[in-house]
């Protein structure tokens, strides 16, 4: 029988440290079932990485040398430290209820990449980390503990050593005396007096860390310290010392770790193997963990073992700075020889049309790229107002020369034989077309994953890199400083800027060669390349085009607002009977439910009132009127913040118009958001929200033209769901409102009361958004009995309604998105999760995706189509917004109608030839000198 090895180097992997940090890295996902596996996936990623990748990490190397190692994970809450203090770890915070289901499927995690999980109940994982280290030195092994808690670093010592998971760095005596002033062996004291609020550890009152220190360095240790306490001449410090010497010695043995735990899973057990394929990818498989199933398959082969490095695993990551021409014609040179190069900016400002370029960074293959320093500055910061430091300064950097780098760059940039690769391009095309350069062609890493798994996740690089290549990236703030410290870009010394700017490029590079084989695999590729695509450059110029926005009609309106508010806020006060603060949600919930005793009341995890708008609507409904006026309030309110009086500041000093920025990849459906300010938000059904609207103005001699789908999404519903009357009906150009209420309420169309009409058009349009019998008995003020039955009325007039949202909702359920008409793949995360409320709201959502989304890829693929087609009529009209199913333009007054037409037709006939619909689709036109009169 073969021995088993002995150990000669342990690692030994903080579990609770892992799970946590994987948790709140990665926003919630869910696999098939509804199951919370977000912290699961980031477990995986980190552990796979340290076993199956070290070699990539110059850091973590020791994990591929290592001969044995485990995850420790905690057993429960309480352990033997409740019995000595029953208030121990008392102030912890609930387990998140997301994470609960996921500590399971950890274990199973770990036990997929083939490494031993060891927990013990009774003792904490730290307990056991301090047993087996004590036992690894004892057979003469090295230790490395791979966490950063500091109650851990107690273990420090000759042959116990940590790494810290997240700055990646090495923790040894002197990092441990950095933190608590005193070597490892003294932590225990020091704890003991300073106590831990994080574990309700009590510890001596009023004395911290660095007292602490300062006494176990002049007493030795704590029980001569506490025995000597009266010689102390400071009388708090005395005092405390004397009142609470007990209290100290428990806090003691609260943080001194057990180092011999009653382990029965052996040290030998710990012994290093490969995973195994199989049992590995059958683990990702079953939590659809596409990611990193394609990462697995290629980083091993049968049996288990590392195969070559991938096209994106490289073994080691070269960054090289580049300072003068030579090196710059280098990497250009290997970049067209490869015939694609990751490119990145690197600037002043997130917003395009201010920031100035500092420097960019190309990445031509997997572990090599570069930084090229265009405008830095000498290191530090500016110096303060009024003040100059003169040759005191340290000196400024050596650059290629802007306009030299530039030169040798744009011819790089529209070689059409190179492809371009970005993470989110369209930023980068505006930062360089105001220098002249246009990029082309490009792909987009943000837009490859937003068409494999919109809706799944975010698309930024950072989460990305986690996602998919399970590598944690350096951080903006990491180089720039935070808060009151942090610097623009181009005060960054250019170590730092090299690392974290080449590290982008190249990470992109390698999002691009695990993302792009995937469209082809998943039936993908005419979503990116018909759709998402071509729309970056349309988009990009229309927020480079931006919008006229009139600065005394925006005035006008706040100080209206204003007054208006004011005579809320006085008939708000009247029926509440006193005076309030109305902006404050505790101060209103008290009003309402205390002081008025109205109805329904429910307080939160704060203990203040719910008071949202579907609350305050509710209570609205039922007639009561002064929260009528608190919504009326809040409306206006944040109409005079936002828009009224944001505007003024938001326009560009440089173009006099306001420039909106347009999120390719935010939205689960496809649709495009519009931020900084938002512009596809203002209301169009109330009065405010028109005069908002009519301060959004054309040029002299221009005039504003505004294209709108017609009731696109009702149109889309009656051609998915196949419903043969509603078909006919936009056929023939009826009243599609007033026929559904002759169909379903049964009176005439001829002299119909608008009422009647009303409800129709509310379930029409409800319908289509999986309106419940309480959400349309809300919407129309009518008994919830009654709105359930102009439901049933409504599915039994029109089955196929009915037939179409089961179908979409089972085919939701069953592969966790559902489609749009073009192939668009919209997630539904939470379909099938155990909590009713949240699983109804997903499959609503999962009835309404594929209409908003086909709407949305009609509107683009329209977007796309429009520029060329009015640049082949010789016209000169520019695009400024996308609203919804609304474009807005800016055009020549002789020329709207003509460009009003041209329009139309592009609008109308944008599915085809990929989807003909039986339906027509009409988009209506609109022509004036402000948006709210041209709409």
């Amino acid at each position: 029988m073969t021995e088993p090895a002995r150990p000669k180097h342990v690692y030994l992997i903080d579990g609770s440290g892992y799970i946590f940090r994987a948790f709140h890295a990665l926003p919630p996902l869910s696999r098939a079932d509804g199951t919370p596996v977000n912290a699961v996936l980031g477990f995986t990623n980190m552990l796979l990485k340290l076993v199956a990748d070290s070699d990539a990490d110059p850091l973590r190397r020791s994990a591929s040398e290592a001969s044995h190692i485990a995850v420790i994970f905690d057993a429960g809450r309480e352990s033997f430290r409740n019995r000595i203090y029953p208030a121990y770890k008392a102030h912890r915070p609930e387990t998140p209820p997301e994470l609960v289901p996921q500590f399971a499927l950890i274990r199973e995690a770990t036990r997929a990449c083939n490494v031993a999980a060891v927990e013990l109940p009774d003792y904490e994982a730290d307990d056991l980390i301090a047993t087996y280290a004590k036992q690894a030195t004892a057979a003469g092994a090295a230790v490395t503990i791979l966490s950063s808690d500091k109650d851990l670093m107690q273990l420090v010592g000759d042959r116990v050593a940590m790494l810290d998971p997240i700055k990646n760095r090495p923790i040894g005596p002197a990092e441990v005396a950095e933190k608590f002033g005193v070597g490892p062996d003294k932590v225990v004291d020091v704890q003991a007096l300073a106590g831990d609020s994080s574990d309700n550890v009590p510890g001596v009152p009023g004395i911290g860390v660095k007292t602490a220190a300062e006494l176990i360095k002049t007493y030795g240790d704590l029980d001569t310290l506490l025995a000597r306490a009266a010689e102390i001449k400071q009388p708090k410090r005395r005092e405390a010392l004397l009142a609470n010497a007990d209290q100290a010695r428990i806090s003691r043995e609260l943080v001194r770790l057990r180092d011999d735990a009653p382990v029965t899973t052996s040290l030998d057990s710990f012994a290093r193997r490969d995973p195994d394929p199989e049992r590995l990818l059958a683990f990702l498989r079953e939590n659809g963990f596409r990611s990193v199933i394609a990462r697995v398959e290629s980083r091993l082969v049968a049996g288990g073992k590392p195969a070559t490095p991938s096209a994106t695993q490289p073994q080691a990551a070269a960054y090289e700075l580049v300072q003068d021409l030579g090196a710059l014609e280098r990497w250009i040179g290997h970049a067209r020889a490869a015939g694609a190069v990751a490119f990145d900016t690197e600037t002043t400002s997130l917003d395009p049309m201010k920031a100035e370029l500092v420097g960019f960074s190309l990445a031509v293959e997997p572990g090599r790229a570069c930084y090229v320093p265009l405008a830095h500055k000498a290191p530090g910061g500016p110096p303060p107002a009024g003040l100059d430091f003169g040759e005191s300064r340290a000196p400024v950097p050596q650059q290629i020369p802007f306009d030299a780098a530039l030169a040798r760059l744009k011819p790089l940039l529209e070689d059409p034989g190179v492809l371009k690769i970005g993470q989110n391009l369209k930023y980068d095309m505006a930062v360089v077309a105001r220098l002249g350069l246009v990029i082309a062609p490009y792909d987009d890493t943000m837009l490859l994953s937003y068409v494999l798994e919109g809706g799944a996740h975010g698309h930024g690089m950072d989460e990305l890199a986690e996602l998919y290549l399970g590598h944690t990236t350096i951080k903006f703030g990491d180089v720039t400083g935070a808060g009151k410290a942090q610097v623009t870009f181009d005060y960054v010394p250019l170590d730092k800027a090299c690392d974290y700017a080449a590290e982008d490029a190249e990470v992109t590079l390698r999002l691009h060669r695990h993302l792009r084989p995937r469209l082809l695999r998943e039936r993908l590729v005419t979503v990116y390349e018909t759709i998402e695509r071509p729309l970056v450059p349309v988009v990009m110029a229309m927020e480079r085009a931006g919008v006229k926005v009139d600065r005394d009609e925006l005035r006008r309106l706040s100080a209206d607002f204003a007054r208006r508010l004011g005579d809320l806020e006085i008939a708000i006060h009247r029926l509440a009977g006193r005076e309030f603060n109305i902006g404050s949600p505790k101060q209103l919930g008290e009003v309402l439910f205390d002081e008025m005793g109205l109805a329904g009341g429910r307080k939160g995890k704060t203990g203040a009132y719910a008071t949202g708008a579907d609350r305050l609507e509710e209570l609205a409904a039922q007639g009561h009127d002064l929260p009528a006026r608190v919504l009326d309030w809040r409306q206006l309110a944040k109409l005079k913040s936002t828009y009224a009086d944001a505007l003024v500041t938001q326009i560009d000093p440089n173009t006099g118009r306001v420039h909106t920025s347009f999120a390719l990849a935010a939205t689960t459906t496809g649709r495009l958001s519009s931020t900084d300010p938002n512009l596809q938000n203002i209301p169009i059904r109330t009065e405010e929200g028109r005069k908002i609207r009519r301060a959004f103005i054309a040029e002299t001699g221009m005039r504003l033209l505004s294209v709108d789908y017609s009731q696109i999404e009702l149109r889309l519903a009656a051609h998915m769901a196949d419903v043969g009357p509603l078909k006919a009906a936009f056929r023939d150009g009826a009243d599609i409102h007033a026929l559904t209420a002759a169909q379903v309420f049964g009176v005439p169309v001829e002299g119909m009361d608008p009422m009647i009409r009303r409800r129709a058009k509310a379930i029409n349009f409800g319908i289509i958004y999986g309106i419940s019998p309480f959400g349309l008995a809300q919407q129309l003020g009518i008994e919830q009995g009654e709105a359930k039955a102009y439901i049933d009325a409504y599915f039994a007039r029109y089955p196929g309604i009915r037939d179409y949202m089961e179908r979409t909702k089972a085919a939701a359920r069953q592969a966790g998105y559902v489609t749009t008409l073009f192939g668009r793949r919209c997630y539904v995360p939470g379909i099938n999760d155990k909590n009713p409320a949240r699983r109804s709201f997903m499959e609503r959502a999962a009835i309404n995706a594929p209409l908003q989304g086909t709407a949305a890829d009609i509107v683009k693929r329209a977007m796309i189509r429009v520029p060329p087609a009015l640049e082949q009529a010789g016209l000169s009209a520019r695009m400024l917004l996308q609203v919804h199913d609304e474009l807005l333009f800016e055009v020549p007054a002789d020329e709207a109608a003509e460009t009003a037409v041209v329009v139309r037709a592009v609008m109308e006939a944008a599915p085809l030839p990929a989807v003909e619909l039986t339906v027509p689709l009409v988009a209506d036109a609109g022509i004036a000198d402000n948006w709210a009169d041209a709409h």
